[in-house]
């Protein structure tokens, strides 16, 4: 009669719902919860893993370091890959509008107003918070648009165009100043709009 099999000592094997297709979907959701609860300094690998059920490994196979589950986690809320060609689609003509509706719109949803706090708060205090944030937000979405729309100085452009709006969403949605915290969204747009217009179109100097 033989023994039971000996147990093998080590880290125990994944099993399907830390390998499965919803792994990285789960850690993402996990990442943007953790940092919206805890803000970047606070927030760890090991925290993201155990929120999302899995072994930190996983979160390093998917995504690298914590910067780079945070830039992720930016991402993930703008969506520059799907955003760009709608907002592009019309040309010149309506950028400053399409612009300001999406930015306002984006904020305006309990799902991605979290993390987007967490990341404002984090990159006011924390340089690789701020550092991915200006890769993010400025340099894959507001100075492609610039560049798209083959204007001058479209890095200086898509600055003010990223201070006008960081300046509303200040405001706006973290110290809540009034009347900006309760004005109509209808009415954000229609007042900034022309702004952005001018930022993001007009040939002359800024």
């Amino acid at each position: 009669m033989t023994g039971a099999a000996p147990r093998r000592r080590g880290r125990p094997a994944r099993s399907d719902a830390d390998t499965g297709p919803g792994a990285r979907e789960r850690i993402l959701d996990a990442a943007r919860n953790e940092f919206a609860e805890r803000g970047y300094d606070k927030t760890s690998v090991r925290g993201i893993a155990k929120a999302a059920g899995v072994d930190p490994a996983l979160v390093h196979h998917y995504f690298g370091t914590k910067d780079e589950v945070f830039g992720a986690a930016i991402e993930v809320t703008f969506e520059p890959a799907l955003v760009l060609p709608a907002l592009l689609s019309g040309g010149e003509e309506g950028i400053g509008e399409r612009l300001a509706r999406f930015f306002i719109g984006v904020w305006e949803n309990p799902v991605s107003r979290a993390p987007l706090l967490a990341i404002l708060r984090s990159a006011v205090t924390n340089e690789a918070a701020a550092a991915m944030l200006r890769k993010f937000v400025l340099r894959r979405l507001l100075e492609r648009i610039a560049v798209e729309l083959d204007v001058p100085d479209p890095t200086l452009r898509a600055e003010l165009a990223a201070s006008h709006m960081i300046g509303i969403a200040i405001l706006r949605y973290v110290l809540k100043a009034e009347p900006l915290a309760s004005v109509d969204t209808e009415e954000i747009v229609r007042i900034v709009a022309p702004t952005l217009q001018r930022y993001l179109t007009e040939a002359g100097p800024v």
